[in-house]
């Protein structure tokens, strides 16, 4: 199935928790939008790798997600020099085609965080080139196919972008899929060790985060990207 838009994470939550809204923008606009997870988070502090596939799975239907794939790499061990992960991630490029590709923010307080970015960013060249061959898992041979951008949203650490995205419409619907993710945030009844993301304050430091954000643009809620290339334009009149 070919996507037009196609977001990687690292984890199960990472996309949900950086660009949903922007997801759910494109999906209202008749865009295919599809989700790729990078691992099952089974080395989180919180939670199992099955339990977050299956809030995961909870997630991708609150956005309306019909396409969401877990390539099952190493979770604390993402390099972008690994050939086997590499060819995994160019195998699920060329299958799904994207015209457009997201993915981590290039650093981050998680190491795992910039080296999916990496690893994503190379595999999106990799991947048109026309002597790399690859085959699907019905061992077809895989065209090439290279995403015409790719960008980086913006996780824990603040990088400034140069790219915003008003998802005002989108907020509630955003963060319901958020706390699909109830094994990794806050829960006074939880037993299990605490974490950065477990705090009280951490849900409502997105709030913040957003407004922050859409502020610079005037709208309520805003998310931030990063691009490694200039954007082009037909005219200044479709710039807000």
């Amino acid at each position: 199935m070919k996507l037009d838009l196609l977001a990687f994470g690292a984890h199960p939550d990472d996309v949900e928790l950086s660009c949903g809204g922007t997801l759910l923008r494109h999906l209202s606009a008749g865009y295919t939008v599809g989700i790729v997870d990078l691992t099952a988070g089974e080395m989180g502090t919180r939670g199992s790798a099955d339990q977050r596939l299956q809030e995961a799975a909870a997630a991708a239907s609150v956005l309306g997600i019909t396409v969401r794939k877990h390539l099952s790499l190493p979770d604390g061990r993402l390099q972008s020099s690994s050939q086997e992960q590499r060819e995994a991630v160019i195998r699920t490029i060329r299958l799904f085609r994207p015209e457009i590709v997201l993915c981590n923010a290039p650093e981050d307080r998680h190491p795992d965080h910039g080296h999916a970015a990496a690893l994503v960013q190379e595999a999106c060249f990799l991947a048109g080139l026309h002597r790399l061959s690859t085959v699907d898992e019905r061992h077809q041979h895989q065209e090439p196919w290279r995403p015409r951008a790719v960008y980086h949203y913006i996780q824990d650490q603040w990088l400034e972008p140069n790219l915003l995205v008003d998802v005002s419409p989108f907020w509630k619907q955003r963060m319901d899929a958020v706390r699909c993710y109830a094994s990794q945030f806050y829960n006074p009844k939880s037993q299990e060790p605490s974490t950065y993301i477990s705090q009280p304050e951490f849900l409502d430091s997105l709030e913040w985060r957003a407004r922050l954000l859409g502020r610079r643009i005037g709208v309520s809620h805003a998310e931030g990207f990063i691009t490694r290339r200039i954007p082009a334009v037909e005219h200044f009149f479709v710039l807000r």
